[in-house]
């Protein structure tokens, strides 16, 4: 019976010893990426950078990498483009010789240079038809150079009737031609009485902006 007993015993502890060695050498053994997890890492940067690669590939087409915006093709910094009326600042000024009239002054924004090809302004007073100045052709240059301080004058009769009739502005509106969608509204020094008003041709010489009904 004792002899049943230690063999039983010894068997034990042999099969203890074995599983201790295989636990042993596991321990020590390479370990698996996939369940340690180690190349994770290197999957992520991976994917992170894949927006970036392709918004750098975007730039690349413009040679420099840097996706930069070509400038519109309508810059004003050029020559021999015809002035619109918002390339243009303009002021009006009463002058009362050698006839009373509103003198129109334009020059040419902060770097823009530009030609006053149509020799007229398109001039009006509020919406209505008989608001519309007639040109009376005085003056007049073509086309007319603007850029830094030139300038150019246009002459204003707003009343070449008889009598008291008429409607009274504060604003005239004044363009570089009858189409441009961008007209301007430049206040007056007084609010004067209109009634079937004319307008000069455009002049760098403010004697021949004069203007008179022929």
């Amino acid at each position: 019976m004792r002899s049943r007993l230690a063999t039983r015993s010894a068997r034990l502890v042999l099969a203890a010893a074995v599983v201790t060695a295989l636990a042993a050498t596991t321990a020590c053994g390479p370990e698996d990426p996939s369940e340690t997890g180690a190349a994770a890492p290197s999957t992520s940067a991976s994917t992170t950078a894949s927006p970036e690669s392709t918004e750098s590939g975007k730039g690349g087409e413009n040679g420099d990498g840097q996706g930069k915006t070509e400038a519109p093709s309508g810059d004003k910094s050029g020559y021999g483009q015809s002035c619109g009326t918002n390339d243009l600042d303009f002021t009006v000024t009463w002058e009362a010789q050698p006839i009373s009239h509103y003198l129109v002054t334009a020059k040419a924004k902060s770097g823009i240079t530009c030609y006053l090809d149509i020799n007229t302004p398109s001039v009006s007073f509020g919406s209505g038809a008989d608001g519309v100045a007639s040109p009376v052709g005085q003056g007049g240059e073509d086309p007319i150079k603007l850029s830094g301080t030139s300038v150019a004058y246009a002459g204003i009769n707003v009343k070449t009737t008889e009598g008291e009739g008429g409607k009274q502005f504060e604003h005239v509106i004044i363009a570089t031609s009858e189409d441009d969608p961008n007209p301007a509204e430049v206040e007056l020094p007084d609010a004067p009485t209109v009634d079937k008003p004319i307008v000069t041709n455009w002049s760098t010489k403010r004697d021949e902006v004069i203007p008179r009904v022929i």
